[in-house]
């Protein structure tokens, strides 16, 4: 309930999040790590706590980061058909 609530009142979509980051024994190879959670655009804090958390306590070094982000919830989308067939 508690994700139904901050979609629908608090405006949070889901976020996706492409994180390259350097590999602690090799350096100058970049691993990828995709990331996804409710988050609010634009500030990010769910995001931003944690790449806080990463640089703080992880050893590999951020590189960079790709941010997505999309609603789950979304009114139906209805349509009418143009054409009417009938077969025999």
């Amino acid at each position: 309930m508690k994700a139904l609530r901050l979609q629908l009142i608090d405006g949070y979509r889901l976020t996706t999040a492409e994180i390259l980051y350097h590999l602690p024994d090799h350096p100058h190879l970049l691993q990828s790590f995709v990331w996804q959670e409710l988050d609010i655009a634009p500030r990010f804090p769910v995001l931003r706590r944690f790449l806080d958390f990463w640089s703080h306590h992880l050893d590999g070094r951020l590189h960079s980061v790709k941010v997505a982000q999309a609603p789950l919830l979304v009114p139906a989308r209805l349509a009418h058909a143009e054409i009417s067939l009938s077969l025999h």
